[in-house]
């Protein structure tokens, strides 16, 4: 197993975005700076920082992500996102690799794609 560390400037905020807004749980929380949020598909970390993560404008330019998440009905996540007020960067749209992929914003800025992928 493999788990990603998101870094956060204000980790309260982080763990909200991920709950409440994109629907994954709390899977643990140590003392005010650290914490894991499970997927469904998987589990990454939340880690409280001092400064904005420096990838974050690196990753935007570059049409790259900080987290990739499967998903087995993109447009259904789609609707619940935006009626959520999310912040997305593109639009539903299908690629050689997945169907529907479409990509958002967390609350720090990290970008995050989701996507149902081709397994032909």
């Amino acid at each position: 197993m493999v788990i990603a560390q998101i870094r956060t400037t204000n980790i309260e905020e982080s763990i909200d975005f991920y709950i409440n807004k994109l629907g994954f749980k709390l899977e643990f929380s140590y003392r005010d700076f650290y914490a894991g949020i499970e997927t469904g598909n998987g589990t990454f970390h939340l880690k409280l920082v001092d400064n904005k993560e420096p990838s974050i404008d690196f990753v935007k330019q570059g049409g790259h992500f900080h987290l990739y998440f499967p998903t087995k009905d993109a447009l259904e996540k789609v609707k619940d996102l935006k009626s959520k007020g999310v912040k997305f960067l593109t639009e539903a749209h299908d690629t050689d690799y997945s169907k529907n992929e479409f990509s958002i914003v967390d609350n720090q800025g990290h970008t995050l794609f989701f996507g149902e992928i081709n397994e032909d």
